[in-house]
């Protein structure tokens, strides 16, 4: 059995969860999100607690197990606190603006990039550090994917977009021949 499938969840305070046909509703102060239940998942509620168990032991089966029941933990995660990305512009003159909800980037193009924040996630820009916030998970981390992807930081001096926190493997770049050298 899978180890995190079997692994029951503990609804979080304030949050409710519902289970009605195919979907699990979750439902709490930032929202609601639906998770959609494949037809080999069982999903049991109980008083504050969610159990995800599979109907047989085939080979789909068995993958949707632990998934099914991370993307149920996330969906209660999400609607109770939320989830943020935050990422890091490098480089000189390098900066962001958010204006009538659309994100201009100025990396080191010969013009502004735009990105069109999309509905449900909240963007902050201070100083050099882009906030990004929902309570959907995987659309927190898709849009921050896509706006580290606009300027990827280089490995010779660094410059671009990066996660908060992320380390960059730096190369050393060519050596220089002492001027005095020649015939």
């Amino acid at each position: 059995m899978s180890k995190i499938g079997r692994r029951p969840i503990q609804i979080p305070e304030g949050v409710t969860a519902k289970l009605d046909g195919g979907n699990v509703t979750a439902v709490g102060p930032l929202g609601t999100l639906n998770c959609a239940i494949p037809s080999q998942i069982k999903v049991d509620i109980e008083e504050n607690t969610i159990s995800v168990s599979r109907k047989a032991d085939d080979k789909l089966s068995k993958s949707m197990h632990g998934t099914i029941r991370a993307l149920i933990a996330n969906a209660l995660t999400g609607v109770s606190s939320g989830f943020e990305k935050q990422l890091e512009i490098i480089g000189v003159g390098y900066r962001a603006a958010i204006e009538n909800n659309i994100l201009t980037l100025k990396v080191g193009f010969s013009h502004e990039v735009e990105k069109a924040i999309p509905e449900g996630l909240t963007v902050e820009v201070k100083k050099n550090i882009i906030s990004i916030k929902g309570i959907d998970k995987q659309k927190v981390g898709q849009t921050a994917a896509e706006i580290r992807a606009i300027k990827k930081p280089e490995p010779y001096k660094g410059k671009g977009i990066k996660y908060v926190g992320e380390k960059i493997n730096r190369k050393v770049g060519k050596a220089v021949k002492s001027a005095g050298t020649g015939a």
